[in-house]
């Protein structure tokens, strides 16, 4: 594949065994069969999900890799996916049953990928892999955090986050002009929520789009009554809430509707 072509793909290719290694070492492997690669260029990260006990499916976009791979893993063929992760329903394939997610994700639609994995969080327990540093730190940061956000609350609502370790930029090909981080997403045991969990990414939407302002600005088109905005968590700002919060102030919007 040529140099241009993974710039376009916004993706850099992983050349160090160890790293990859390690990532294929971060899932637990337990409480699911399938395990789904997005992005797995020449494989070199496959290959160490091949000796797992678990049946290892890819979901690559570009062609060339994918014929790379037909070629030099024989035994994967018939479950290497050319399609677009964003845009495929995976359902097709595996029919609800649960899986987990791992890659060396494409830069530019790294943040897609997780909020296309809070959509299937009833089927994905795991996920793991290696994003910009800066996007893996935005999603495990905790409340007070400048990087806390959208992607910080929305993850932590139905997972735990783990930033696990900085990949340098020498290890790729071409390499990236930042580090890149590989985090751990375990879905929580309790992961349906005591809230409304559509309103909850309206609210955490909302409120972050102007994170500036105080709550009780950045939420006025919800429309509250003067009653529920006089209480003290409307005079905060988001990134002072933690995840249990947002969850909470979900609940006192569903209640002020009624």
């Amino acid at each position: 594949m040529s140099v241009k072509a993974k710039k376009h793909l916004g993706q850099h290719f992983l050349r160090d065994e160890n790293i990859a290694k390690k990532i294929a070492d971060t899932l637990s492997f337990e409480g699911y069969e399938n395990v789904l690669e997005i992005g797995p260029g020449m494989g070199v990260l496959t290959k160490y999900l091949l000796e797992k006990k678990i049946t290892t499916y890819v979901i690559e976009i570009d062609s060339e890799s994918v014929e790379y791979l037909q070629a030099n893993y024989l035994n994967l063929a018939p479950r290497i996916m050319e399609k677009d992760f964003l845009k495929y329903d995976l359902n097709e394939v595996f029919k609800g049953e649960p899986l987990a997610i791992i890659g060396n994700f494409p830069y530019n639609i790294s943040s897609q990928i997780v909020f296309k994995t809070l959509e299937m969080r009833d089927q994905i327990p795991e996920f793991s892999g290696m994003f910009q540093k800066e996007v893996a730190q935005r999603i495990c940061s905790k409340e007070g955090s400048k990087v806390y956000g959208i992607l910080s609350v929305l993850t932590q609502a139905f997972y735990e986050a783990e930033y696990l370790f900085t990949v340098p930029p020498s290890v790729f090909n071409p390499p990236p002009k930042v580090d890149s981080g590989v985090l751990k997403l375990t879905r929580k045991e309790n992961y349906k929520l005591p809230c409304d969990e559509v309103l909850l990414f309206k609210v955490v939407k909302a409120a972050f789009q102007q994170r500036r302002k105080t709550l009780r600005n950045s939420l006025k088109t919800f429309d509250l009554s003067d009653n529920l905005k006089a209480n003290v968590i409307f005079g905060k700002r988001p990134e002072q809430l933690p995840v249990e919060e947002f969850i909470e102030l979900t609940q006192l919007i569903e209640a002020d509707r009624k």
